[in-house]
Formats: C-alpha cells, structure tokens, sequence
C-alpha cells in the first residue's frame, strides 16, 4: 500500500497546535483533506493516479474511525492487491450490528460476523481474510470483477508473497451467510476462471468474450516455427487463424519490462514477433485499456476481425453487467 504519510488534524491539537492551520494550508493548496480531519501532501495527492488513491482513503478512514474497523470487499481487495475494475473512493468495512448497508463519510458498512470472516492483519489494517475477501467480490460485484480476482488468486502473487488459492478452498467456503442466488453468483464465477489467465486485461476481456456470446478462446496457446518459439498468444482461435493479443503497454513503460531496452527497442521487438506470430499462420489482432472501456466497442471490433458468436450467450442471463471500466494499476 501506498505510504505517503497522512496528516491528522487530532495529531496537530494532541500536541497543542492549532489544527486550523491545516484548512488554511488546504484552502492555499498546500494540501489535500481526504477525509474530514486528514490531509496529505498535495504534490504527492497530485501525482497519484485516481486508483493509487484509493488506498490512501482506506487508511485515513483507518486512521480516524473510533472501532478497531475490519475492512472488507474492494477495500479488502486493495490491501490484500486483489485487481479491481474500475476507480473507488468508497470505504467498505464490516458491522456486527444492524446498521448493515449504511454510508457515512465516505464508509459504506456491511452487516458480518467478523467471525466468519477470518479476520487477517494486513499491512497493519484489519481486513477479511483473502478467501473472504474473493468470495465477496464475487458474490456482490459484476461478474466481470469476479473473474478478475479469481482468476488473479489462483497463480502465485510474488508481490505480496503469496501461494495461490485453489478452486476447492473457494467452493468449500461459501458459506450459509450467502444467499442462494449469490452462492449462484459465486459458482458461476468459479465456473469460468482460469489460472491461466495472465493479467487482469486479460481475465476482462475473456469475461467481456463470455458477455457478448463469443466464442471461447484458448490460452496461452505456444507458437513455434523453424527458428523455434515464438509466442505464448494470449488468445487463440485455432479452427479460425486467428490470435488475440491483450496490450497492457506496461512494457512500454516500467524498467522491469523493458530490461534496459529503450521503448523503441520493445516496439521494434513486439512488431517482429508478430511478424512471425502472422508468418505461422495465424491472423493477429490486439487491443488495450482503452478499447475494454467500452464494451460493446470492443465486441464489435472482435466481430469485424472475425472472431465467431456463439448461438447463445456463453454465461447464463443472471450475470450482472458492470460499467466497462478497466482494473486501476494493473498490467
């Protein structure tokens, strides 16, 4: 999680400052309040991408609510770095009470027994456990932020130091605080996932495939030819030549991916394993962030390259729909 250091106004008046000073450096844009009575840098705040911000929000509602709060759903997601879609500035934490569904200042509670929830400490915040924590993303987002995350939790995730879940472990522990019709959601969910998922572009646009009817596709399909390997594609359509490629354009960017390449070299080395990717016979078509942010956009740009419907929608009618938006921060 992101640790720029939060700025407490209760810190400021425990230590006999006048915590006012702090409005008056926000109203001259020194700072930025993020929650009532905390504030932050502006020119860290400023840098931030609107995703990178989100975990900050979880802190500060941390940092000033008066429970030992236990964070749940995407909030648990962010600490645990499940990938979600699209941006949050909504807090969500759990209440043992009946105040389950309520909002305030920027929290949204969620009636839970803390209990059943496999309370974990979590870079110092108090979260649902991962299972939980998938389950409930599952269980209550769109079925296209399910897939994301479980598709994300059954590989290994060197950030975060983590062993990957199995499809068991998540069957197993749907529970009865699950309705039917969200276990159903869950199952339908856990259906469909797929390790071999390589990103969360790629687990959207195979849930946004599932969506729109379209054919299902192979993955991480290995071409080779006379010189030797190629490719791992991320999409294959065999019986149609035809190759699918997810661009996240993190390689573009991040020193890891470039390997003390400058981004020309990356271009020049990505369009001469097309290249070959095409000579082997497949035809090529890719896409980014920017297309999965409008999903009927992108299904049609699949249908113009050819890529067959299925009869049917391939996910059954009660997959709810969500706003198209891709995971924040993901490659």
């Amino acid at each position: 999680m992101n640790q720029i250091s939060l700025i407490l106004s209760s810190d400021y008046a425990r230590v006999g400052q006048d915590s006012r000073a702090l409005s008056r450096r926000a109203a001259s844009k020194e700072l930025c309040r993020i929650r009532q009575g905390v504030y932050v840098a502006a020119k860290e705040w400023n840098t931030l991408k609107e995703w990178e911000q989100y975990p900050l929000l979880i802190r500060a509602a941390a940092a000033t609510l008066q429970s030992r709060t236990v964070f749940c759903r995407e909030s648990s997601a962010a600490v645990w770095g499940i990938p979600l879609l699209g941006t949050r500035q909504i807090v969500h934490a759990l209440t043992a009470d009946g105040g389950g569904g309520r909002s305030r200042a920027g929290v949204r509670r969620h009636r839970g027994d803390p209990e059943a929830a496999d309370v974990q400490l979590r870079s110092g915040l108090r979260v649902t456990g991962r299972l939980r924590t998938v389950l409930d993303l599952a269980a209550f987002g769109t079925f296209e932020q399910g897939v994301a995350a479980v598709d994300h939790v059954l590989k290994p995730d060197p950030v975060q130091r983590l062993l990957p879940l199995t499809l068991a472990e998540l069957e197993g522990s749907i529970g009865s605080e699950y309705s039917a019709a969200a276990a159903r959601r869950i199952r339908k969910v856990l259906g469909f996932a797929d390790p071999a998922s390589g990103s969360p572009g790629e687990s959207l646009s195979r849930a946004y495939m599932c969506m729109e009817g379209f054919k299902e596709p192979r993955l991480q399909t290995e071409i080779r030819d006379r010189r030797g390997f190629v490719a791992l594609l991320d999409f294959e359509w065999p019986e149609e030549g035809l190759a699918g490629e997810f661009d996240g354009l993190v390689k573009y960017q991040k020193a890891e991916y470039l390997s003390g390449r400058t981004p020309s070299d990356v271009v020049v080395a990505e369009k001469r394993r097309e290249d070959r990717i095409r000579a082997a016979g497949r035809r090529v078509i890719r896409w980014t962030w920017t297309d999965l942010a409008d999903r009927p956009a992108f299904a049609a740009m699949l249908e113009r390259a050819g890529v067959p419907r299925t009869r049917f929608r391939a996910c059954a009618p009660d997959i709810r729909y969500g706003n198209g938006q891709p995971p924040r921060g993901s490659t």
